[in-house]
């Protein structure tokens, strides 16, 4: 014999315990699905502008540590020249925005000018590779201070 009253209706918190758990679970689901879509937002943005202003960047870095090393010889600091310039030529084509506007091209055209007068007569010494890097830093800050947000 059981103790169970035939009377007695059944309990409906097991279907609500349900319902909250199925709703977590469908609104842990939708919360990822729009955070991964804003997440391939983000990422179908152009990053070359961001990527080519930090690769210049390090490399701006690395002759200022030569410097501060006194390793300024030809060997030491060509390769970031060189590799500065070959950068120089993707400034229009990374902000296509601004290849039309005739300060966007001077600047960018006063920096290809600054690295080559620097790969033809590389720096030989410390002084003259603080000159090299006076020079750059004026064309790449002429950008920014028109440019930059």
């Amino acid at each position: 014999m059981s103790n169970v009253d035939p009377t007695r209706k059944p309990s409906t918190a097991g279907r609500y315990l349900f319902l909250l758990i199925l709703g977590l679970v469908v609104g842990a689901v939708a919360t990822v699905m729009l955070l991964n879509t804003w997440e391939s937002r983000k990422t179908t943005q152009d990053r070359l502008p961001d990527a080519l202003m930090q690769v210049q960047q390090w490399h701006k870095d690395q002759l200022k540590m030569a410097m501060d090393q006194n390793r300024c010889s030809a060997t030491d600091v060509l390769p970031h020249l060189q590799a500065l310039r070959a950068m120089g030529n993707d400034l229009e084509p990374a902000f296509p925005d601004l290849r039309d506007d005739e300060r966007f091209r001077t600047a960018a055209a006063a920096m290809r000018a600054a690295t080559d007068k620097a790969i033809a007569a590389p720096p030989l010494s410390c002084e003259s590779l603080a000159a090299t890097m006076k020079s750059l830093g004026d064309s790449c800050k002429a950008c920014h201070r028109d440019f930059r947000g």
